[in-house]
């Protein structure tokens, strides 16, 4: 018998397979490409949604999406992306008089509506990107992160645990964080994330049993809105999911990535594009 030499289990990553996109609205396009194109240095998606009536924005092989309305929309809590070059992300936010804050572990910029970006350098615990979308952290009340954590190892099939008053969710080499927090928890404003199930099916016929489902959109596409306790129903976290199966068109797409580096003077044929991942990826 050969020698196991790896922890197996550290690749083991449950039914929740990607955090696809964030999704919150603003309200005008030009702040919003000024914020997360120019400033962030991320990629306006030049095939899909194209209109002004919503912008989709890569950040490696995820996204945000911006719907424009009259009203934006702020996470309540914080999106933590990986950046390849912190230097280079603060002098193109300084550039674009963006202010930056300096946190533990990276950098923290807040978008025209009041949405916590933290920026954190490439490293082994994100995986093998330099670019990527890699957690979602949401304030919730005192006493919620253990019911929030068996409602997702329960209802999703995904691995959770609670540490430091907070559950943590695996979704595959990202995590979705629910954070307990003493403040008063702020009025949901209708945000949502996408997620990719491998085991479409049995959450959804979970979610049905305890009349969670908030929307049927197609085939290939539901969404619930509300964290529930297993044995009390009671609501400890409001988040819109958009639930997707792997047979949904749009998954696994390829996205453009633009090298934010380059301009006029720096420009060298076939290389405006990014490579997001490392190798191992």
């Amino acid at each position: 018998m050969a020698e196991q030499r790896y922890d197996r289990a550290d690749d083991d990553v449950g039914n929740l397979v990607e955090i696809g996109h964030v999704n919150v609205n603003v309200t005008d396009q030009l702040a919003a490409t000024e914020f997360y194109v120019t400033g962030l240095g991320l990629t306006r998606d030049p095939y899909l949604m194209t209109a002004t009536s919503n912008m989709w924005i890569n950040v490696g092989r995820h996204q945000f999406h911006l719907p424009t309305a009259k009203r934006g929309q702020r996470l309540h809590g914080v999106t933590g992306l990986v950046f390849p070059d912190l230097d280079a992300l603060r002098a193109r936010l300084a550039k674009a008089k963006i202010p930056v804050t300096e946190v533990a572990g990276g950098l923290e910029i807040v978008s025209p509506w009041g949405n916590r970006i933290r920026a954190h350098a490439p490293a082994p615990h994100f995986g093998p990107v330099t670019l990527a979308l890699a957690y979602v952290e949401h304030d919730v009340p005192a006493g919620a992160a253990e019911p929030i954590a068996a409602f997702y190892r329960e209802i999703i099939g995904a691995p959770a645990t609670v540490k430091d008053s907070a559950a943590h969710v695996r979704a595959g080499r990202q995590e979705l964080i629910f954070r307990e927090s003493d403040a008063p928890v702020e009025p949901y404003e209708g945000h949502h994330i996408q997620i990719y199930l491998a085991d479409f099916s049995t959450p959804h016929r979970k979610l049905v049993e305890r009349n969670l489902i908030s929307m049927e959109n197609n085939t290939h596409e539901y969404r619930f809105m509300n964290i529930t306790g297993l044995d009390d129903g009671h609501v400890y976290c409001r988040l819109e999911h958009e639930v997707r199966s792997l047979r949904h068109p749009l998954f696994g797409r390829t996205l453009v990535n633009r090298d934010p580096s380059m301009d006029p003077q720096t420009y060298a044929a076939g290389r405006e594009a990014f490579a997001w991942a490392t190798a191992g990826a």
